[in-house]
């Protein structure tokens, strides 16, 4: 098959929703993220900074979709690499249309950052045995001991995501990803954008 073009979409934004995963009849997952990436300018009339914000419906497939319901989350920095594709369905009548970027196996997704934290989860956590932190326990980084040489609980690490470039890698097969085309209900796709 010889390429009579190139269809490529670079994007690094921010997801504006939790990954929204769903698997196909086959058991292939099917990941939809909606991702903004945005510009600002000054404008030369009024001096006011001026900023423009693009949505853009991203579509992940096999294993790649199923990392990245693992691994990102709303407000994450992402890098995205993939292709342009229009498709069209009825609905009660109308023809409707969505644009969305799809990566395939030849495509990337990459996080570049961590979702902001929350506000719950960077305050400390209080102390079980229901005693006060100390002070001087709060700037060395720990909470005191009893003299019983036992250190105070650590929280569990959070699971990191793989190093590197995480590429589409999948297994679902090429009808796969033509049934997702040709009929989005199979593949959880809204038809709104």
């Amino acid at each position: 098959m010889s390429a009579r073009g190139i269809n490529k979409v670079i994007l690094v934004g921010r997801l504006g929703n939790d990954p929204e995963v769903r698997y196909i009849p086959n058991g292939g997952a099917v990941a939809n993220l909606q991702v903004a990436t945005s510009e600002s300018w000054r404008d030369k009339q009024t001096g006011e900074m001026r900023e423009q914000t693009e949505w853009h419906r991203v579509v992940l497939f096999g294993k790649l979709a199923e990392v990245a319901g693992e691994y990102l989350r709303k407000g994450a920095q992402v890098y995205i690499e993939g292709q342009l594709r229009t498709r069209s369905w009825e609905d009660n009548g109308i023809t409707r249309y969505v644009t969305e970027i799809l990566v395939k196996t030849t495509g990337t997704v990459q996080m570049l950052g961590r979702a902001p934290q929350q506000n719950a989860q960077a305050q400390p956590k209080p102390q079980q045995n229901g005693q006060p932190q100390s002070a001087d326990a709060t700037k060395k980084g720990g909470a005191k001991t009893k003299g019983r040489g036992r250190k105070a609980a650590q929280p569990e690490p959070q699971p990191q995501p793989p190093e590197g470039r995480i590429t589409g890698f999948q297994t679902t097969s090429r009808s796969d990803r033509a049934d997702c085309d040709n009929r989005p209900a199979l593949c959880g796709a809204s038809p709104e954008i």
